[in-house]
Parts: C-alpha cells; structure tokens; sequence
C-alpha cells in the first residue's frame, strides 16, 4: 500500500454520468478514484451556471433590496438583486443586466468585488459579487415570468445591522454583504 501523502488526497475523476438536465442546472454522476486507498465512489454533483449578485449603493448611502417568494424555502427571502450569468458573460456586466431588469436601477461605476463557490461539496459553480455605486432607479423592470419583486432601499448600517442579526437568510446575499462591508468601513462610509 502507498505512504499517505501530508493532507488530505486528491481524489482521481474517471467517468460521469448524466442524470437530468433541467431549466436550472444539470445533474451529474461522477465516479472518483481515491488514489491511496483505491476506492471508487459515485459523487452527485449539481452544475448550474455561474451567478452574480449586486449591492446597488444610492447616492444617499442606501442598498438596493428585493423581496420575493422563493420555493425553495416555501416563503419570502430579502435578498439583493442577482440571478443567473449567460455563459461567457462578464461578471460586471451581467450584474449590472440583473440590476437594471430586477429593480429598474443603474449606475456606475461599477466593479467585481469577489467570487465564491456556493456550496462546492455538490456544486460546480461560482458566484460573483458586484458592487454598483450611484445607483437610481432609470428604467421600467424586465422581470421574468415566475417573478414578483417588491423593491426597497434601506441606510447601509440598518443593511448590515439586519445581516448580522439574522434578518437576511440568504447565504450569497450575507457573502456578498461581507465583501461589501470591508469597502463600507474603508473607503465609501462618509466620514464625519
């Protein structure tokens, strides 16, 4: 048998296997290979496109919120505008697309401020945070079919304060909240 390596072991992919394709993501069956103990095991793994979500800042010091019924949870979630990247498409660019059809609001400048896999254990994708300053409301919304949003903007710090008191569920919504709060505290927060 081979020594151990220090850490944990890269696991070897040999086959997969598709088992449903749906309007949301694609299903996967991956067989692995551990390479010391040389067990094969099967793996689900959930490949959806990329996503993007904005913090859509005001120039009176406000965020963008959306509230919306989601099915997953079976009620209603206060998030940020965000939603599902074409394929190719630049980070910015499709949050500041989500932006404009889910609250009707634009603005610049506008940059990346990180990325996360959102849950790596079964998915394969990644999400983008963008941060849009001088946001305001400049067109007519673009939502899709199964959308109903209801649109608001609160004070940064009541934002944050809700974050961190459990008043905002939605685990990409908290992340793309901590990228924003080290740029909040550094550099945006008027000083006085």
């Amino acid at each position: 048998m081979k020594s151990p390596a220090p850490g944990p072991a890269r696991w070897q992919k040999l086959t997969h296997t598709t088992l449903a394709q749906t309007r949301v993501f694609d299903l996967h069956s991956t067989r692995y290979r551990h390479p010391v103990r040389e067990t094969e095991r099967d793996f689900v793994i959930a490949h959806p496109p990329d996503w993007v979500n904005v913090v859509a800042l005001t120039p009176d010091q406000r965020i963008v919120l959306v509230r919306q019924f989601r099915f997953g949870i079976d009620g209603f979630s206060l998030e940020i505008p965000g939603g599902v990247m074409e394929r190719g498409e630049d980070p910015v660019l499709a949050g500041l697309r989500e932006l404009r059809e889910e609250t009707g609001f634009a603005g610049a400048p506008a940059r990346l401020m990180g990325s996360v896999h959102p849950n790596p254990a079964i998915q394969s994708n990644r999400c983008h945070f963008v941060l849009v300053e001088q946001a305001v409301a400049a067109t007519a919304t673009e939502w899709d079919a199964d959308e109903e949003i209801e649109i608001s903007t609160q004070p940064v710090e009541d934002v944050l304060a809700l974050a961190h008191a459990g008043g905002i569920t939605h685990g990409l919504v908290l992340d793309a909240l901590l990228f924003f709060e080290q740029h909040w505290r550094t550099r945006l927060k008027p000083r006085g």
